[in-house]
């Protein structure tokens, strides 16, 4: 019996969409970055000396793609299986992060994400709080967290209750017994926060995530457009539709970036709901229209004023 709310051919679609990321080169420097801070923290582990971890600050603006580049790369380490010299296969946990919340609230999400049950109404210390998450994490061979949103926590505290939660990251990064490389994401303000704590600020490693560049030298076409190519390209294809000729053009992909604000998380995420609405129109090609529809339904907005339809 069919369920009248599912349409199987969409479902399946944004399922395997979902499962494919592009590879920008940002993704490269990130994995490159990432693995320089784990190896070190891997030899340090092996030579059995204590030591301070370091950790990795990941900064753009909000749809610019920094969840979906830092997640990938984690499911590609954790399934890597790297082995530690106590046997465990290391791996990362992550947690998301919210607006409310104190130091107690970090550390319940913290304990919650390495899969510990903790209530809202324990009273354990800090001192005790951070002591169980050390000490889940090495029995699990959890070497590092990351910490998505992480200004939201901050954001709306005093001085004092930011920097509690600031000494709380740098207490899981200078743990004597099993120190902990830390991913901290969000927005630019939160490098501002993390510059208050000057021991934390010393162990963090700064990534920031450009906007969409499409100027360009005479002669020498900006990169950029050539990428916005590839993604409505490689989508279509997955989804085994063609390209109106009129999509792979620079008016076009001019349009397209504009739409998603210069930000690649926004404008992956636009094509593929482009390419849904192409694959339910059923006419094997996705076309600006896609485009225009998949605005207008995010937006609300008119169709005849949309970037892919207007000039201003």
């Amino acid at each position: 019996m069919t369920n009248p709310f599912i349409i199987p051919s969409l479902a399946n679609l944004n399922a395997d969409l979902a499962q494919r990321h592009f590879p920008l080169a940002r993704g490269e420097e990130l994995q490159q970055t990432f693995a320089q801070l784990f190896s070190r923290h891997l030899g340090r582990l092996q030579s059995g000396k204590g030591f301070e971890a370091r950790s990795l600050l990941v900064t753009g603006l909000s749809g610019s793609g920094k969840t979906a580049e830092i997640s990938d790369m984690l499911n590609r380490f954790n399934e890597s299986a790297v082995p530690m010299p106590d046997g465990k296969d290391a791996r990362f946990a992550s947690c998301v992060l919210e607006a409310k919340g104190s130091w107690k609230d970090l550390g319940r999400k913290t304990l919650h994400a390495l899969g510990y049950p903790i209530t809202n109404k324990t009273r354990r210390t800090q001192f005790e709080i951070w002591d169980l998450v050390i000490k889940q994490a090495k029995l699990q061979g959890v070497i590092g967290i990351y910490y998505d949103e992480a200004q939201h926590i901050m954001r709306g505290k005093s001085d004092a209750e930011v920097l509690s939660v600031l000494d709380a990251f740098k207490t899981l990064m200078k743990s004597h017994d099993w120190p902990l490389m830390l991913i901290l994401s969000g927005v630019p303000e939160l490098g501002d926060y993390v510059q208050r704590e000057p021991q934390l600020d010393r162990l963090m490693t700064r990534i920031e995530f450009q906007e969409i560049d499409l100027s360009s030298a005479p002669g020498h076409p900006a990169q950029d457009y050539e990428t916005l190519n590839e993604i409505v390209g490689s989508y279509a294809i997955s989804a085994g539709l063609d390209v109106d000729a009129s999509l792979p053009t620079g008016d076009f992909l001019h349009r397209l970036a504009t739409a998603g604000a210069f930000r690649w998380g926004l404008v992956i995420d636009m094509v593929v709901d482009a390419v849904a609405l192409a694959v339910a129109r059923r006419e094997g090609v996705v076309e600006r229209s896609d485009f225009v529809a998949a605005w207008c339904e995010k937006t609300g907005m008119n169709q005849l004023a949309t970037p892919f339809t207007h000039d201003s």
